[in-house]
């Protein structure tokens, strides 16, 4: 039994923290690249709420109650990436993102559901026939979760030496991250199936 939800657990980090399939690792990039370690709570909120919609988009598909078309799915997973990396290069060293709080949190969802749908074919082969699905998908989003905070770990961490010991101001920091992940994900975008 601990074995099978240790097992899970794995997957779920292992998920996220594939850097052949790296998509996953650049939004959290960008999601956690404006904020710094007191901000810890919002960012741990916003990597929640990005988990909890990426499980939602699991279990309806798990269930067969959702299809999308997976071209549609591989276009629009770089271009959330795209759209959250803009708008952190047009709101950098702005002080209104705690106003707009709300919206951040709803994209955040909605993004999930996104990327959440990009990997339920996969998930749906790994759970098979199981009876037990919705534990599976459970104990699979703790270790998405597990996975995500160790990724924003890094993210707030790298920041902090850049801005304390190179002296990067954080808009530049934000700025410079935002825009070295555009430069790797319109390749992304003009290669998917979308667009060919």
């Amino acid at each position: 039994m601990l074995e099978n939800f240790w097992f899970n657990v794995q997957y779920g980090i292992n998920h996220v923290l594939d850097f052949n399939a790296y998509d996953h690792l650049l939004f959290l990039v960008v999601l956690s690249v404006p904020y710094v370690f007191k901000d810890w709570k919002r960012v741990l909120l916003l990597v929640t709420v990005f988990t909890i919609g990426h499980t939602i988009s699991l279990v309806l598909s798990a269930y067969d109650v959702v299809r999308v078309n997976a071209s549609l799915v591989e276009f629009l997973i770089p271009l959330t990436i795209l759209i959250t990396a803009i708008y952190n290069v047009f709101t950098a060293g702005k002080k209104e993102k705690n106003t707009k709080i709300g919206l951040l949190f709803f994209t955040a969802l909605f993004f999930g559901l996104i990327h959440g749908l990009g990997f339920a074919r996969e998930f749906i082969m790994f759970a098979g026939a199981s009876d037990s699905k919705l534990l599976l998908l459970v104990e699979f989003a703790l270790g998405i979760e597990i996975a995500q905070i160790i990724i924003v770990f890094v993210v707030l961490f790298i920041g902090f030496l850049f801005q304390t010991l190179f002296r990067f101001s954080r808009r530049d920091w934000v700025m410079v991250l935002s825009a070295v992940v555009i430069g790797l994900v319109i390749p992304m975008l003009i290669h998917s199936e979308m667009l060919r």
